[in-house]
């Protein structure tokens, strides 16, 4: 890395397998741009997905695939460090001293984790408990001082600045970096069912490697303007979650077009689907091109995350070696 880079980054993502428009638009692309201006460093957080996952069968197949996915996206391996988190096992050493700074009600206050417990009542582990302060761990391991983060995840960062405030303040030292938060404009993508963000786990997802057939299959199940039932009917683009995805994929002329013509009956839903699916199809093109050519060769994938690892240890090592310092313990 040159010394012209703004600072340095890390974000972290739990391995959900296959990504979707979702994850491209929210964050994938952001991670892209990121990589041209900042020290970057994409980890795929599989210590974290364990808080909630009840089977690891298909953890290692969901990790190869999302990190297909973000190379074929554009995320480089010369400019970006992309490892797996529990592949640097300094993270849990860290993790381990944060949480003795950490006090038991900030954890509990956190609305991530009241939101986790109601989604998961039979299952509110330690680690549910001690997710911010593992997630704190993944950013101060690597001393980022950028963390790109929607605006939902304001209270993660502010609860990692203050265990380094305390860390330091306890030891009497200056080792950790309290680090900023760049809010990204993160786009609520919903789901084809044009209600709920789309995921996975409610099956109203469009993934990025899906066939142009599989993916005009998934367009035209897309909710519309409920308002709208004959063709005849004018619609409200405002209110459509295809004429949303439109002014991603298309071009603005096309744009411009369905929206006034979808408010006088001009084109009907079917049609502006069928549009919107073969726009879509256009642009995930090359990048389909570019995984199937990557997942030619599996192995390079797994060589590019072991690189990873061993640059994300060197910064790792030094860190947890002033931290230990810093505590007092034994050497």
């Amino acid at each position: 890395m040159t010394n012209q880079k703004k600072g340095r980054v890390f974000s972290g993502a739990r391995p959900t397998g296959r990504q979707h428009l979702g994850n491209y638009l929210g964050a994938i692309q952001n991670y892209i741009a990121l990589q041209e201006d900042y020290e970057c460093l994409y980890c795929i957080v599989d210590l974290h997905a364990l808080t909630t996952v009840e089977t690891t069968q298909n953890l290692i197949q969901n990790v190869y695939e999302m990190a297909l996915d973000w190379l074929a996206a554009g995320i480089d391996p010369e400019k970006s460090i992309v490892f797996v988190q529990s592949h640097v096992p300094q993270v849990t050493e860290l993790h381990t001293y944060l949480s003795m700074v950490t006090p038991m009600g900030k954890l509990t206050d956190l609305p991530t984790f009241k939101e986790k417990v109601r989604q998961h009542p039979q299952n509110v582990n330690y680690g549910l408990l001690g997710y911010p302060v593992l997630m704190a761990a993944d950013i101060l391991l690597y001393k980022a001082d950028t963390v790109p983060v929607g605006i939902d995840q304001a209270p993660h960062i502010e609860f990692a600045r203050e265990t380094v405030r305390s860390f330091n303040y306890r030891y009497n030292t200056n080792v950790l970096v309290e680090p900023q938060m760049k809010a990204t404009e993160v786009p609520k993508v919903l789901g084809i069912d044009g209600q709920a963000k789309m995921s996975k786990s409610l099956n109203n997802h469009i993934e990025l490697a899906a066939t142009p057939e599989e993916t005009k299959a998934r367009v035209m199940q897309m909710v519309t303007d409920p308002q709208r039932v004959r063709r005849s009917d004018p619609g409200n683009p405002d209110i459509c979650n295809v004429f949303s995805l439109h002014k991603v994929f298309s071009s603005a002329e096309e744009v411009e077009h369905i929206n006034v013509e979808c408010r006088r009956a001009g084109i009907g839903c079917v049609q502006c689907k069928n549009l919107l699916a073969q726009n879509m199809n256009a642009h995930l093109s090359p990048f389909r091109a570019r995984r199937a050519e990557i997942a030619a060769h599996p192995d390079n994938v797994w060589d590019i995350l072991h690189t990873g690892r061993d640059r994300a240890r060197k910064i790792a090592e030094q860190t947890i070696t002033e931290v230990r310092l810093a505590i007092g313990l034994p050497s």
